[in-house]
């Protein structure tokens, strides 16, 4: 388990259209020429958080995962984002990890933001979903997730080790709640005692809603290895196993973490 390099773009999503956002994203990375072994980018950034899913879904394998896998080669490092898919007749907000050789991990949104009424237009995911990547237990969630720590919480495995040592966290969190933002991802560094990265937006969206981003990188005590208010931007942090290893070893608040079930 080697030291990972994390790459979090912070973004001015433009409002339904997967081209200008995807061209974008190219824009802003061939402009960093630092190792990176994962790019996070915000949820649904494709589009921004649109309740017309049905004119702006994409399928399995289509033209954004493709471009995904392309990133993917170009810079020898995993892409991970939420997008708009359509299975059947029914539409997810999901996290798509990609490789070059294609999807590595899916994640559709447990949580859905009634206050939207997404609920209303997507599917809920029911899984809890770990990854591993370069020695690296990883989880990919999606904005309102945030706000419940018991699907956010580390688990402990069979084997009796942790089944997460970086949460991802990617957003559409508007302006207006983004002290709970901040405030949500500190405290879920520190109870699940692991890195989060927590990716969000800037500017205003297709509802005029505006959004100041907030973007985080943190360790495992909350404390930041990245920070951004405002701008779009890159961030980038290097994470290092060993403080964090050495961490839970010496204050393992883990090993006396009560033991739950979820039912869907």
């Amino acid at each position: 388990m080697k030291p990972l390099h994390i790459t979090a773009l912070q973004l001015d999503l433009i409002w339904e259209n997967p081209e200008a956002n995807r061209s974008q994203i190219e824009h802003l990375l061939m402009q960093e020429n630092r190792e990176t072994d994962l790019i996070v980018l915000p949820e649904m950034f494709t589009t921004g958080f649109t309740m017309k899913a049905s004119a702006n879904y994409e399928e399995m394998e289509g033209e954004t995962e493709q471009w995904m896998k392309r990133l993917s080669r170009k810079y020898d490092a995993l892409v991970g984002g939420s997008i708009i898919v359509k299975e059947g007749t029914d539409y997810y907000n999901r996290f798509l990890v990609v490789g070059p050789e294609g999807v590595i991990a899916e994640y559709d949104k447990r949580h859905l933001f009634r206050m939207s009424g997404e609920h209303e237009y997507y599917e809920q995911g029911e899984d809890w979903v770990w990854f591993e990547y370069k020695g690296w237990k990883i989880v990919p969630l999606i904005c309102y997730d945030l706000r419940f720590p018991v699907w956010s919480r580390n688990r402990i495995r069979g084997d009796g080790s942790l089944a997460c040592d970086l949460l991802l966290y990617v957003a559409n969190w508007p302006q207006k709640r983004s002290h709970h933002w901040e405030t949500l991802l500190r405290a879920r560094a520190i109870e699940n005692q692991c890195y989060v990265v927590g990716v969000n937006r800037v500017g205003t969206d297709g509802l005029q809603i505006p959004y100041t981003g907030n973007s985080m990188i943190l360790d495992y005590m909350g404390e930041d290895l990245a920070y951004n208010v405002g701008d779009e931007t890159v961030l980038q942090a290097e994470l290092d196993p060993g403080p964090l290893n050495k961490w839970r070893s010496k204050f393992p608040i883990w090993k006396d973490a009560d033991v739950f079930e979820l039912y869907p």
